[in-house]
């Protein structure tokens, strides 16, 4: 017999545990980089600091872990001086590729 699962009992899915390497973090990227929607972006870099240790890019980018928990929440708009210093302190570096 089939026993019924209900959706309130389903874990909650969180991007974070999943981005387990640079090639992960690197496809999810790319994913939402596609979408052309800057709140994602912000939200996305967001979900990566949390999977490398919010604490540590804060550091690492020089800007305050609260601060960095506003700017790169899904409905944000972080200045792009924030976005490169979150990307440096990543270890990620923006590339243009026409086509």
């Amino acid at each position: 017999m089939n026993k019924k699962i209900k959706i309130s009992e389903l874990p909650d899915f969180d991007m974070a545990e999943h981005l387990n390497d640079d090639k992960a973090i690197a496809e999810y990227l790319a994913i939402v980089l596609d979408e052309n929607d800057p709140g994602a972006l912000a939200g996305a870099l967001g979900t990566i600091a949390r999977a490398r240790g919010m604490a540590d890019i804060a550091e690492s980018s020089g800007i305050t872990r609260e601060a960095l928990y506003k700017a790169l929440r899904p409905d944000a708009s972080p200045r792009f001086d924030t976005i490169q210093r979150v990307f440096s302190a990543l270890g990620l570096k923006l590339t243009i590729k026409h086509g």
